[in-house]
């Protein structure tokens, strides 16, 4: 009986390379592992066989039909595969594409916008020293900003003359660098990310901020008004209004903070601007003891500085109608692929 076995597998192995179509397949399989199939059959006769043997023909007829399925299914997919077919010819899936993130996009037409009347885009430290976060710009040793639930700190050595270790919180570290590294006129753009412990619907720990700087002589409040101006009416567009209010910055002297007409809610008043005006940065003249500091002589050349926020100010971008700053970094594609 063993000898039938292994006949039926051996001549299983002949006809099962020979089938053309699922068709013949399915009769094969029938007639081998069916009802009255070949090795069923044998199945039928293990009872009659004596005692001694009947063990290893069950297991050797169990083999023999593991051994027929597996070449069934082979045999399956590969007909499958031969009826599917392949076209050289037919173009190929191509996979999703990828586009700059929104933020990204909105510093690269800030970036343009500035470089018409002559600004110079540069890039300074996101970690850096006590000395250009703060000291450098006229704060305080015990200024709020300089404590620790509005600044990261970063927990490494004190520099001997800069002082601690610090993530940036605002580009503004790069007014006295740029003074030190380049003598007057300076005309200079600087954009990078910024760091601060907030967190609510205008605001992210980590965002980024455009800091401008012009040094040179007889430099006056005038310049920067024309200049804000200038940038408001060519990103936001001719119809949205901008407002000054005086504020009080360490290194600037007059400061003021610059607001503009909210376009979610038309001026009225919402979540975002509470009042119909938006927070977009601040500005000012730039303070005599940061010129001093940069090593530059505020009685030759005076200056003015502004910092605004890019989701700020890409916010209020006209159509756009974001009204959460945290937006624009979710994980929601269906909002990124808007843009």
């Amino acid at each position: 009986m063993q000898d039938e076995i292994r006949n039926i597998r051996n001549e299983f192995v002949a006809l099962v390379s020979d089938v053309e179509s699922p068709e013949e397949l399915e009769e094969l399989r029938v007639s081998y592992l069916g009802r009255s199939g070949k090795l069923t059959s044998l199945i039928k006769k293990i009872k009659d066989a004596p005692a001694h043997e009947r063990a290893s023909l069950g297991q050797l007829i169990n083999e023999t039909k593991q051994s027929i399925e597996a070449q069934i299914i082979e045999a399956a997919a590969k007909l499958s595969d031969e009826k599917v077919g392949f076209d050289p010819t037919i173009p190929g899936v191509k996979p999703p594409m990828g586009h700059t993130h929104l933020v990204s996009q909105a510093i690269a037409e800030i970036s343009e916008i500035f470089s018409r009347i002559g600004f110079v885009r540069v890039r300074y430290p996101e970690v850096d020293w006590d000395w250009y976060a703060f000291e450098a710009l006229n704060f305080e040793p015990d200024h709020p900003a300089r404590d620790n639930w509005e600044t990261f700190w970063v927990d490494a050595k004190a520099h001997p003359k800069y002082g601690p270790m610090v993530l940036t919180p605002h580009t503004s570290s790069g007014q006295v660098r740029e003074m030190t590294r380049t003598k007057p006129p300076i005309r200079m753009v600087n954009i990078a990310k910024c760091y601060r412990r907030q967190s609510d619907v205008s605001h992210t720990p980590m965002f980024h901020q455009f800091e401008g700087l012009v040094i040179d002589k007889n430099i006056s409040i005038t310049h920067l008004k024309g200049t804000l101006d200038y940038f408001a009416k060519t990103y936001f567009g001719k119809d949205r209004v901008t407002r000054l209010r005086p504020y009080n910055f360490p290194f600037t002297e007059p400061s003021f903070e610059v607001d503009i007409s909210c376009d979610i809610c038309g001026g009225t008043g919402c979540k975002l601007c509470k009042g119909g005006w938006l927070e977009i940065g601040g500005a000012g003249m730039v303070h005599p003891n940061v010129l001093k500091n940069g090593g530059i002589s505020p009685e030759e050349y005076t200056g003015f500085a502004f910092g605004w926020g890019v989701e700020r100010v890409l916010m209020m971008k006209s159509g756009l109608k974001i009204d959460d700053l945290r937006t624009l970094y979710s994980t929601d594609l269906r909002f990124l692929y808007q843009f």
